[in-house]
């Protein structure tokens, strides 16, 4: 592959990168929006820092709720493609990130219950 070819980057005019980076970008200006908002609201960081750890049994439930729908899409997802792809290859392919999927969630929020107590 030539050195032009790399500067191309032709999978970035992908219409589904392109929709997949905007989406991203709007939930990104979301959170800092609703961030801006609150720090004003509550009239300060320290404040928002308050609000945040008077809410955080509010956010855990939150966060379970998108785990559970998120694990609702994967098993969905993992029965389509093992009828798709039956092989012992797939199988094996899914287990692995199925383990890290879990081993993330459970170092994120053990990292936030040390965090917070």
């Amino acid at each position: 592959m030539s050195r032009l070819a790399w500067l191309r980057l032709p999978w970035l005019f992908n219409r589904r990168v392109g929709v997949a980076l905007l989406w991203t970008l709007l939930v990104v200006a979301a959170a800092v929006a609703v961030n801006i908002a609150g720090i004003h609201v509550v009239g300060g960081v320290e404040g928002w820092q308050h609000w945040l750890q008077a809410h955080a049994g509010h956010f855990f439930v939150w966060r379970l709720c998108l785990y559970g729908a998120t694990a609702y899409g994967w098993w969905w997802m993992r029965r389509r493609l093992l009828r798709r792809e039956p092989s012992r290859e797939t199988h094996q392919r899914l287990l692995r990130t199925e383990i890290a999927a879990v081993i993330a969630v459970v170092a994120l929020e053990a990292s936030q219950l040390l965090q917070h107590g």
